[in-house]
């Protein structure tokens, strides 16, 4: 049988006649992997029967302790809020804990909808339909300050207008779990595709709808502490990541504004509105598949319930005595400081010259800063406007053809039937995070080439339509 290949694997074009470069892929390069740290980290819990016995069984529901309680510090130092180990959950890194979340606060027959923005991270799209909401999934425009807040407030008022037929539930929820009437998905901070960080007005009206409607806003904070300065020197690092951070980089998360806002009347057991999914796997790697959930107390408790912890024990048990070694010692926070951070200050550096030189000329657009009028990037992507009337489909297609050039074309970011919500099929997004740095201006120059000849003869590339073998082989991924 064939390995199976992830969605950012795509064959590449022998008949382009160059090496292929992959700027959809969403890792990270393998020099900024932290070998070093996680060797030393093992070994020290497995010359210690007091951390590897516990590690190597069985775990707690809500997770390994001494990770709980060290996340607790960290982030409480970072986002300056009360400490308190309780609000966290360990989990098997963001993407499963997506899942765990739907399992346990989520029934199809209760939970009316699943809100995304548009454009928004495609790949969550399938866990929402894993877990029953296929047809269910609404989206709403993104604004320049991260989300269009009257236009989803519009589309729910406008949605329980006329909502569909009570059924029976599905499951019980138990004593320490709900079911929401609605899921909002977000990434709040360097937004995956569009890099745009949401402002702080925006995130405290977005809690306020999801109290109003009783909705859960699950939050992919996994970009936080991946920003920078963009008008700082990369070469020029601290030795950690200090208490005098740029204010744009500090914004609370939306579990600490739900949180501060005290108790929805609609919400007496305490669950809350709003939580905070963090992942290791942008901090160290995809591969350690470790992360957390931060929220309300009774929601940590009530996720930590769900079935298939409850039978396996803790997610990641043992890589999470080794994340707790990281962030005790504080290796992780001093890596992400002196290398990780200003590495991928420097990519990002990289590519928006070669953008600069190469596609601005071509009436490309391209958002500087997260935040409106900021001076703070971060995170992996860029998110790329081609202008008017061209489609980042075709000159996406013409890539892989032509170029051996893979990017992300803007329709990959939306929702089956929910097109017309935005027109996302003038925009690309690219990866600085993965590639050989040579690799990033080669594929913005490829890209260029491309652009170039799409806008000269757009009719030849309409008629084509997709129907080279390379085109083919990708045309779902």
């Amino acid at each position: 049988m064939a390995p199976a290949t992830h969605a950012s694997e795509f064959p590449s074009n022998p008949d382009a006649g160059k090496h292929q470069i992959n700027l959809i892929r969403g890792w990270p390069n393998p020099s900024l992997l932290p070998t070093d740290l996680l060797s030393s980290a093992a070994q020290r819990n497995l010359a210690d029967p007091s951390i590897y016995i516990p590690a190597l069984q069985y775990g707690a529901d809500a997770g390994y302790q001494p990770l709980r309680e060290a996340l607790a510090t960290w982030l409480s130092e970072h986002y300056r809020v009360e400490r308190d180990p309780e609000r966290i959950c360990i989990s098997g890194g963001a993407s499963q804990n997506v899942a765990c979340i739907l399992q346990s606060f989520t029934d199809p027959n209760v939970t009316q909808a699943v809100w995304c923005v548009a454009p928004c991270y495609h790949l969550v799209f399938q866990i929402f339909r894993d877990a029953g909401f296929e047809g269910r999934l609404k989206a709403f425009p993104e604004d320049e300050e991260g989300v269009d807040i009257e236009a989803l407030e519009a589309k729910l008022a406008k949605f329980e207008e006329n909502p569909p037929e009570v059924k029976p539930r599905f499951s019980d929820p138990g004593q320490y779990r709900k079911h929401y009437r609605h899921i909002i998905y977000v990434v709040p901070t360097c937004s995956n595709p569009s890099g745009k960080t949401m402002s702080l007005r925006r995130r405290e009206a977005l809690v306020r709808v999801a109290r109003k409607y009783d909705a859960l806003i699950i939050c992919d904070d996994v970009y936080d502490f991946l920003q920078w300065r963009i008008d700082s020197d990369p070469a020029k690092v601290a030795e950690r990541l200090g208490p005098n951070e740029h204010p744009d980089m500090l914004l609370p998360r939306l579990c600490d504004i739900d949180l501060a806002m005290g108790q929805a009347e609609n919400d007496p057991e305490g669950f809350g509105h709003a939580v905070s999914n963090g992942s290791f796997s942008k901090l160290v790697g995809p591969g350690v598949r470790t992360g957390w959930l931060e929220g309300s107390p009774a929601f940590a408790r009530g996720l930590s319930q769900t079935g298939a912890t409850q039978s396996g024990g803790s997610p990641s048990q043992f890589c999470a005595s080794m994340m707790a070694d990281l962030v005790q010692s504080g290796a992780l926070q001093e890596r992400l400081a002196t290398t990780l951070r200003p590495r991928l200050q420097h990519r990002h550096r990289v590519l928006i010259q070669a953008i600069h030189k190469y596609l601005a000329p071509l009436g490309v657009g391209i958002r500087e800063a997260g935040l409106v009028d900021g001076s703070v990037y971060g995170g992996y992507f860029v998110w790329l406007t081609l202008g008017p009337g061209v489609s980042s489909k075709l000159v996406a297609d013409a890539a892989i053809a032509e170029e051996n050039l893979v990017v992300g074309n803007g329709t990959m970011f939306q929702i089956r039937g929910e097109e017309t919500c935005a027109n996302l099929n003038t925009a690309v997004r690219l990866t600085f995070s993965y590639v050989p740095e040579e690799d990033l201006v080669e594929g913005v120059e490829r890209l260029a080439s491309v652009l170039q000849r799409v806008k000269a003869d757009p009719a030849k590339y309409e008629a084509l339509n997709g129907e080279s073998d390379a085109v083919k082989a990708n045309k779902y991924v």
